[in-house]
């Protein structure tokens, strides 16, 4: 890195290190993050069937709606008629008694907006009935409206909870890992200031091209930052303590670690970079998005911790390291009996065994896929219980399950022409006009198969199957959008998947210069995302109860977990290069895993500990990412890059760098 010496300088440190943090606060304060308001339609894949409902509905006269479905449940026995008097003049609009006589319903439309808006009126709704429910009645509001409102409320106060609950994690990490009271804040600061400023340029840029965002993207977006950047300044450290040990001068230790960091910290910045970028040709708006902004935020933690970082920690003195602190002659930690080094001769000495029983562990792991089901109901989407979960719960043991989310179909063809066409399908239950005007028609259809069934989508199917020669007409709602997007997540995952492993192969093939070398990491992270999978898997169903996994998290999985995982690999596999030049192929790899295990190993644990802390937002697919990626990043620092890797490259020798020369 040609900046090193001037970035690391004693006159010039100080100017890159002050210079960028105060530009970012100064970004973060003035112009802050870009306003935006979020549209269920974001979250649909193009030119879909239901999107194309969505956009129908816009054309009916009046103001767009959600249904909300108002539940009234006798507490004992069955609704008496007093209680059924009140609930009539309470109630708005045509009620529905349940056969065994214990509830009724009826369905009230909320006037269209956004989740804030729609949630401030269902929360309304609610106070309102509870106050006039009558005595030994209870009542609760689910329906899609009533689901919405709650899925809103996720993110409530989440960012903050997102960002403590994330800086506490690597806090604690980084004071176990340096053993220091003092050095651990340096980075933490410095790295939380790229946090808050690639959430803004992030915002910003999404704005300026027309996409939307959510509190998902900006909480994926921040744990990237965290993770990547914290990586990165651990990577970092590591090696100007150990450079401090053989340098007496703390700038030119600082110079001479930069320079040998870089190479694998701007590696690692651009495969993710292009890796997260091939989001961008999904279907799905919002997919596009995350694919932009975690591209602006790996540049964003990069260029801090190539930056900023080196250039704040050789201000200060050796003693930042205290109690620890390296002296100018001290033993090298590549010359270290350390665990790791320990590791290195286990793996020398058995290199056949290690390779064998590591993939076996894999294959084992994997296997947890054949049970694996894919698509989640929208009333599954929360880890929390709240009140929409419970009353919808509460009407399908009284009703037909499809009445919670009735299927919409939404066309410019008469009543006269749509309705025989709709009700004469196999598994619809009823079918009644909801709005109708401009040449514009709805019908709420109610399906007899439970929600998120396999029977539920192929009713929906024969549905569209029914009503394909009328023009202008699509088929949407919850049910239909489920199937829509299992479409486009199957889509994305075949057009997507293999150009990640193209990017992610090309930039290891760059780097290193050789083929065999990247093409065995490549094939070893993919087997760690598999195996991560269907460990996952078991986890889900064993003790979280899960029934199935959200069908865009294997895409979104795979995609941080090879350009994260291969980061990791391409740390090991530079330094095993460098050291290759001196003590040869196998001997160089085996010092660098003792140099750079302990660190990795950190790094590794820190990453899978941030990316878990997704898990303090109550959405199920945002804690199934956090899982599957923390255990796919502890397996792959601590069994493939500690014992596969080193054990292929001990057996191959000058052939793992082919058709380069060591």
């Amino acid at each position: 890195m040609a900046l090193a010496p001037i970035i690391t300088g004693r006159r010039t440190a100080w100017l890159f290190a002050l210079l960028p943090i105060l530009l970012a606060v100064a970004l973060i304060g003035g112009v802050g993050e870009a306003e935006h308001a979020t549209d269920s339609r974001d979250n649909l894949p193009e030119n879909a069937d239901s999107t194309s409902a969505a956009y129908l509905l816009d054309e009916l006269p009046d103001e767009a709606t959600e249904a909300a479905i108002v539940l009234w449940t006798a507490d004992f026995g069955k609704l008496s008629e007093t209680a059924l008097g009140e609930i009539e003049d309470q109630a708005e609009g045509e009620l529905i008694p349940s056969k065994d006589g214990t509830a009724v319903f009826t369905v009230i439309p909320i006037e269209g907006g956004n989740a804030d808006d729609i949630g401030e009126k269902v929360d309304a709704l609610r106070e309102d009935l509870r106050a006039d429910a009558p005595d030994g009645v209870s009542v609760g509001v689910t329906g899609p409206a009533g689901i919405r409102a709650d899925l809103g409320k996720v993110f409530d106060g989440a960012d903050m909870r997102l960002l403590l609950a994330t800086m506490l994690i690597v806090a604690v990490l980084l004071v176990i890992t340096y053993r220091s009271p003092i050095l651990w804040v340096i980075p933490l600061v410095v790295v939380g200031v790229a946090d808050r400023f690639a959430v803004v340029a992030a915002t910003q840029t999404l704005d300026a091209v027309g996409l939307p965002w959510d509190g998902t993207t900006t909480g994926v977006l921040s744990v990237l930052v965290f993770g990547a950047g914290t990586d990165y300044a651990l990577l970092l450290i590591s090696r100007y303590r150990d450079e401090l040990r053989s340098t007496e001068s703390r700038h030119a230790a600082m110079a001479h670690a930069l320079r040998r960091t870089s190479e694998a910290v701007i590696g690692s910045a651009l495969t993710v970079f292009l890796a997260v970028l091939a989001l961008v040709l999904s279907v799905v708006p919002s997919t596009r998005a995350l694919g932009v902004a975690c591209a602006v935020g790996i540049v964003v933690a990069a260029t801090f911790a190539l930056v900023v970082l080196p250039a704040t920690l050789v201000l200060f003195g050796r003693w930042v390291f205290w109690p620890k602190v390296p002296h100018h002659g001290d033993q090298a930690a590549v010359d270290s009996d350390s665990f790791f080094h320990k590791v290195g001769q286990l793996v020398s000495r058995r290199p056949r065994a290690v390779l064998v029983s590591t993939i076996l562990l894999l294959a084992v792991l994997a296997s947890g896929l054949a049970g694996a089901r894919f698509g989640l109901d929208e009333a599954d989407q929360l880890l929390d219980r709240p009140e929409a979960v419970t009353a919808g719960e509460r009407l399908a043991e009284s009703y037909p399950a499809g009445n919670l989310e009735p299927t919409q179909v939404v066309t410019k063809a008469s009543e006269d022409e749509i309705m025989p066409l709709v009700s004469g399908v196999g598994g619809v239950e009823s079918a009644r006009v909801t709005a109708s005007g401009a040449g514009v028609t709805q019908l709420d259809v109610v399906l007899t198969a439970e929600p998120g069934s396999e029977e539920a989508r192929s009713t929906v199917e024969d549905i569209r199957d029914a009503v394909a020669d009328l023009p202008s007409t699509y088929v949407g709602g919850t049910e239909a959008e489920s199937l829509d997007a299992r479409t486009a997540a199957a889509r994305d995952m075949l057009l997507i998947l293999p150009i990640i492993l193209g990017m992610v192969l090309l930039g290891l093939v760059i780097i290193l210069r050789s083929l065999l070398g990247p093409v065995l990491l490549v094939l070893s992270v993919v087997g760690t995302y598999v195996a991560a999978l269907g460990a996952s898997w078991w986890i889900f169903t064993g003790v979280f109860g899960f029934e199935a996994i959200d069908v865009k998290i294997p895409l979104f999985a795979f995609l941080f977990l090879v350009a994260l995982g291969v980061d990791y690999n391409l740390f090991l596999v530079t330094r095993a290069r460098e050291e290759a030049e001196a003590h040869g192929s196998r001997e160089g790899m085996l010092r660098a895993l003792t140099v750079t295990g302990g660190v990795i190993t950190s790094a590794g644990i820190l990453l899978a500990a941030v990316f878990a802390v997704l898990g303090v937002l109550p959405l199920v697919a945002l804690a199934q990412l956090g899982t599957i990626i923390c255990v796919g990043v502890l397996l792959d620092t601590l069994v493939v890059r500690t014992m596969l890797v080193p054990a292929m490259a001990v057996l191959l020798g000058d052939r793992f760098w082919w058709p380069r020369r060591v």
